[in-house]
């Protein structure tokens, strides 16, 4: 029993725990020799570190103690549910006790430094003063006390130090949860649950903390707990994101585009008009800390109109808008347009609660609803909602009822139940409401705000409706679309960079007036419970050879793709040789697929060639070839990783149901970038010269992440709409050259 629990304890915890003795027994001994020749507040500094050592060895041995007991105990919640309350009440307990822990080290580093600068200024002086206590004595001919008392300061040093590295756990979770996929699931859901709700009361939601039952913040949490059950397989965090690196793929401009039929002109051209207001939506800070790093709280200040608050009783009034009604101005600020044009918003913080704009532009005989996008903790809650849910007959109003072709009505019809994002559907739904939900459904003349401004002899009548909106505001927009198409058939939705939110009949019904824009390899369009496990799938097979030999090599990949971002923000084209990003001698898209189907048809064949990494002034040849044979020598533990992957997926889809972005989808690239132009350009300069081209997408080309250094970077709004303004002018430049030569 005794030898097991040896076994649990981390190495570096029994390292940490024979220091702390080690400098809680030489100090008591330093401070009995020197104590009958010295004051008592002289040996303040000896007795501080002392004590400071042997707290922590106590609180060592406690945390240890309520670790294991919380392992214990979601060991048992794996398999009884009921105990889930015992769960995290454990949970929490280890945790205080580990942030106490903390702060006992954060003390013990500054009572280390307190001692050292005693030293160094005893050491300073010239004369020997015998009254420095324990340096008196050391300094008296004492040549065994004097190293002691140099034992003494390393192993103090060493104590501050080593604490900093080796983190909060005290015992092994492996020791406990071993290869359990249920049990590894089961932890990360208490982490993240705990960690989401710290996290929104640090943003001033307070009553996150207090919850008991199951909300919104349990479901992302169980949800991201499924996601990290890689911990199964042995692999870490680090290992994962090694296996990110080696399937990084080639950028998608070197890849052939012919048989893609360029995008329709009307389309490009409305994406390009309407994707201000998307961009605008964004009135928090975060948009100015894209623009403005820097100065982005003055950039702020300024679009908030804090600078002119003698204007505020002359600017619309928001639900949920600040004092000095700055949100409106920020709106309005950004797209130039006058006061009277915003008609109605909200600004909330509130989840599965979007924040929207409605505008009335007669110049253009248009009305735009803008919806904004990620921006709040509450919108992130949403974006985590990703579980598959039932979309009723209410809410594709706009495909049973609207003028859609007949042959893609019969098939909505007949095809339920049909599926979309949970909390996406749940944030349109509510936005349905304040938009043009009847207030009194039992008053049949009732109607509601949009239908009001667009019913016959209303101030708008014969307008288009354009719905917009960026991320997650372009997705929900478009199950907004869903529900109003029946209403308005002049309504087109934009969505630039949405999420994939509904299925794939759906997503080809409505076709006809959705747009869906991506922008080259950005991230959201890929985003989805099934693309997250298909990559973390990936990365693991990549990395299913035993790794223990090869953690240089992870570290380096590592290393390297943590470092891409900052190479494209220098301008730095980090895809030039194509050698780097060859992973496994073909496609990597079949390493994204379903890994049954793989392993039957022919996983052999992509597994062949050995990659060979220039990382600065080495070359390592990538050991993780040869996936199948490493897989049957690992034996159980991958193997039944790799089951417990589909039945998660069975688990959190119900069905083989895939999220798709809706309708007509339109990929805008970049162009193979000119070889003349030097690596030192500025990136304004390489941007401007850049040449992009827009091409009509099949959706299923996004169902898989593809893992870029600018994956990010590319959901970026201003990115997106300098490439559809670029593309734009090259289609009238073209058009002009042939209306020239046929003159």
């Amino acid at each position: 029993m005794w030898r097991s629990r040896l076994k649990s304890i981390k190495i570096g915890t029994i390292i940490a725990g024979v220091a702390n003795v080690a400098v809680m027994i030489l100090g008591g001994f330093l401070v009995y020799i020197a104590f009958p020749s010295c004051d008592g507040h002289k040996i303040y500094p000896i007795v501080f570190v002392s004590m400071a050592a042997g707290i922590k060895f106590c609180t060592m041995i406690k945390t240890g103690i309520v670790q294991e007991e919380t392992a214990k105990t979601v060991v048992d919640s794996a398999v009884n549910t009921i105990i889930r309350n015992e769960r995290r009440i454990r949970y929490k307990t280890w945790l205080w006790w580990t942030r106490f822990a903390m702060v006992i080290a954060f003390f013990q580093l500054v009572s280390a430094t307190y001692l050292m600068f005693n030293m160094a200024k005893y050491v300073s002086n010239d004369r020997v003063h015998p009254s420095r206590c324990a340096l008196g004595v050391a300094s008296d001919g004492n040549g065994w006390i004097r190293k002691l008392l140099v034992l003494f300061v390393i192993f103090v040093c060493f104590v501050a130090l080593v604490q900093c590295f080796i983190g909060s756990d005290v015992l092994r979770w492996r020791s406990f949860y071993a290869t359990q996929d249920d049990v590894w699931k089961a932890h990360y859901h208490e982490v993240f649950d705990y960690t989401i709700r710290e996290i929104m009361c640090c943003f001033g939601r307070v009553e996150y903390l207090t919850v008991s039952e199951e909300d919104e913040i349990y479901s992302v949490a169980k949800l991201l707990g499924d996601l990290v059950a890689y911990r199964a397989s042995g692999t870490g965090h680090l290992e994962l994101l090694a296996g990110l690196a080696l399937l990084q793929k080639h950028s998608q401009s070197s890849l052939s585009y012919e048989e893609f039929l360029e995008a329709p002109k009307e389309r490009l051209d409305g994406a390009a008009t309407f994707h201000k207001f998307a961009e605008a939506a964004y009135t928090g800070p975060l948009l100015d800390v894209g623009r403005n790093l820097v100065l982005f709280p003055c950039a702020w200040l300024y679009r908030q109109g804090v600078l002119s608050l003698w204007t505020r009783n002359r600017r619309p009034v928001l639900d949920g808008d600040n004092w000095w009604r700055g949100h409106a101005t920020a709106f309005l600020k950004d797209v130039n347009l006058s006061q009277d044009v915003l008609r109605r918003g909200r600004v909330c913080k509130e989840r599965c609660k979007a924040a929207y704009f409605i505008l009335v532009l007669h110049h253009v005989r248009s009305i735009v609803i803008t919806i904004r996008g990620t921006e709040t903790p509450e919108d992130l809650i949403t974006d985590g909602l990703g579980n598959e849910c039932l979309l009723s007959e209410e809410d594709l109003d706009g495909l049973l009822n609207g003028n859609i072709k007949p042959c893609m009505k019969e098939t909505v019809k007949s095809s339920f139940p049909r599926y979309g994002h949970f909390g996406i559907r749940d944030a349109a739904r509510e936005l349905f409401m304040q938009v043009d939900g009847n207030p009194r459904d039992d008053s049949s003349d009732s109607t509601g705000f949009l239908s009001s401004l667009l019913g016959a002899g209303g101030e708008c009548d014969g307008y288009n409706v354009q719905i917009v909106g960026h991320s997650l505001g372009g997705s929900i927009g478009t199950l907004l679309g869903l529900r109003l198409y029946g209403r308005f058939p002049n309504l087109h939705v934009y969505a630039y960079g949405p999420l994939p939110c509904i299925d794939s009949v759906v997503a080809n019904a409505c076709t006809e007036f959705v747009t869906s824009i991506v922008y080259d390899n950005e991230f959201s369009a890929r985003l989805s419970v099934r693309s997250i496990m298909r990559l973390r799938a990936a990365a693991i097979m990549a990395l299913s050879q035993d790794t223990t030999a090869d953690a240089t090599m992870i570290f380096r990949l590592a290393r390297r793709f943590l470092c891409a971002n900052k190479c494209v923000l220098r301008g730095v084209d980090v895809n030039h040789r194509p050698e780097d990003h060859q992973v496994f001698g073909g496609d990597n898209k079949e390493m994204t697929r379903d890994f049954s189907l793989q392993n039957e048809a022919g996983a052999n064949s992509t597994n062949q060639n050995v990659v060979v990494i220039d990382d600065g002034d080495n070359e390592f040849i990538n050991p993780f070839h040869d996936i199948s044979a490493e897989i049957n020598r690992l034996g159980d533990s991958v193997s039944q990783f790799m089951e417990g992957i589909h039945k998660s997926e069975n688990v959190l889809a119900g069905n083989p149901i895939e999220m798709f972005l809706p309708g007509l989808v339109i990929h805008v690239v970049p162009q193979q970038k000119s070889l003349d132009m030097p690596l030192w350009t500025s990136w304004r300069k390489q941007q401007s010269a850049q040449s992009y081209k827009a091409f009509i997408a099949n959706r299923e080309s996004f169902t898989d992440i593809v893992v870029s250094p600018s994956m990010f970077l590319d959901h970026l709004p201003w990115r997106c709409y300098h490439a559809l303004q670029k593309v734009l002018e090259a289609q009238n430049a073209h058009d002009a050259a042939k209306e020239s030569q046929i003159v």
